[in-house]
């Protein structure tokens, strides 16, 4: 399991400005998913909002909480004890972290909890997506299990955020780093094959407008209202 410092290290490298940390930038291939362009992204914004789990990236608009202090961050605390007053946040995010969370009803509570009535709840987890330990990776979800978790708010959008494609590709680039014994072979496999595959990862275009999507979709989103 990662620690905090290793995670942290992690997230400087990245926005490092050294001309090596640039050189590892340029080099890294496209992301192997495309978003689904019918992901609803205009629920409105209120005075405040929370973001939960935006460790290494800047959230406009946003207080950014995460479970430890690093790059990014406001507030560092556990999503499962929140450190904030009843119906302060007319909107949520909680975007790849319920599946880092050892007790994901808990959360829901809080999260629940600090919503606005009328208030907005964004959630996005993974369905078939590799193990990540960030710095724990318990589960995996599906939109019916999203809702149950998130009983008591009302649904109103839902759909695959990342799609059957991305799943594929994620796997077979993993898979042929967790065959390779040595760690700059693994690093040149995700290099090569990330840039060799991603112009396929398009392909979920055309399958966001069917049913099918979901049958190995990589990550689905649902958004709530209280």
């Amino acid at each position: 399991m990662p620690s905090t410092s290793e995670l942290e290290a992690l997230y400087r490298r990245r926005g490092a400005a050294t001309f090596g940390a640039r050189l590892r930038r340029w080099l890294t291939p496209p992301a192997p998913f495309v978003m689904n362009p019918a992901e609803p992204k205009d629920f409105p914004l209120g005075r405040w909002n929370l973001y939960i789990g935006g460790a290494g990236r800047a959230v406009a608009g946003y207080i950014n909480l995460d479970l430890f202090p690093m790059p990014g961050v406001d507030l560092a605390a556990d999503a499962e004890q929140l450190p904030f007053p009843d119906g302060v946040f007319q909107r949520v995010e909680c975007d790849a972290v319920l599946e880092h969370v050892r007790r994901p009803e808990q959360a829901m509570r809080e999260i629940q909890r600090v919503l606005a009535p009328g208030g907005y709840l964004h959630l996005v987890t993974p369905f078939c997506h590799p193990f990540h330990e960030y710095p724990k990776d318990y589960r995996r979800f599906t939109p019916d299990g999203l809702k149950e978790l998130a009983a008591g708010l009302e649904p109103v959008a839902e759909g695959w955020r990342t799609g059957p494609t991305a799943t594929l590709l994620v796997f077979t680039i993993e898979y042929a780093k967790l065959v390779l014994p040595f760690r700059w072979w693994r690093a040149a496999a995700h290099g090569v094959l990330g840039w060799l595959l991603f112009p396929l990862r398009y392909l979920d275009l055309l399958f966001f407008r069917t049913a099918r999507a979901g049958r190995i979709g990589n990550h689905c989103y649902l958004w709530l209202r209280k």
